[in-house]
């Protein structure tokens, strides 16, 4: 049986925590996988939202046998291509976790299956799909709309924020700058600036004064 130092233990408890809480907040599309590359052999520690049909004691893969290698491996290895033995695809993340001498003594991985994500985009894909040449062209849009999104979208890229989270002073400068520019005597401004905004038409008006 393979000795582990109390570092090394108390390392592998908090990854199994980690690994819990990730996998609860992530179920039921992503796999997490507890590694213990101290036991090479048997290295599945612990596994949740099981996706791979592997067990706890299963060997360890090639990516942990690489880390045990090599020190130097990367410790993070972020959403690269991966497939389930029974074909499925999936999106992985492996994280290796050193102790205090630097060696490798454990790996958090997660598997996320891709299957039902591209069946929801190709069914989404579908859905919004229009054709293009039809010979009816009608907006349910007011003219110049889109043009007042995108200069509502712009003031709040500026700021690092949504159009729906800017603060009252914020919104207030920002309806100040649309004025200004001549946007809001476009066709319901007003109300085109209130939806976008999510507020009443009252308080746009009142902030445009």
């Amino acid at each position: 049986m393979t000795k582990h130092t109390a570092e090394q233990r108390a390392l592998l408890d908090q990854v199994s925590q980690i690994a819990d809480g990730l996998a609860q907040t992530f179920a039921p599309f992503c796999e997490v996988v507890v590694h213990d590359l101290l036991d090479p052999k048997h290295a599945v520690l612990a596994i949740h939202n099981n996706l791979s049909g592997r067990e706890a004691g299963h060997p360890a893969t090639e990516l942990g046998l690489a880390r045990i290698a090599d020190p130097d491996y990367p410790q993070v290895i972020a959403n690269y291509a991966n497939q389930f033995a029974d074909g499925r695809p999936a999106k992985s993340t492996s994280i290796g976790i050193k102790d205090s001498s630097g060696k490798y003594v454990a790996a958090l991985c997660m598997n996320i299956d891709l299957t039902l994500f591209r069946g929801l985009q190709s069914a989404v894909g579908q859905f919004v799909r229009v054709d293009a040449g039809a010979a009816t062209q009608e907006s349910l849009d007011p003219a110049g709309a889109d043009l007042i999104r995108a200069r509502i979208d712009q003031f709040a890229a500026r700021l690092a924020t949504t159009p729906r989270a800017l603060k009252t002073e914020d919104r207030r400068a920002l309806l100040k700058e649309l004025k200004e520019s001549g946007i809001m005597e476009i066709r319901r401004a007003m109300e085109v600036t209130a939806q976008y905004l999510g507020v009443s038409r009252a308080t746009v008006y009142s902030d445009t004064k």
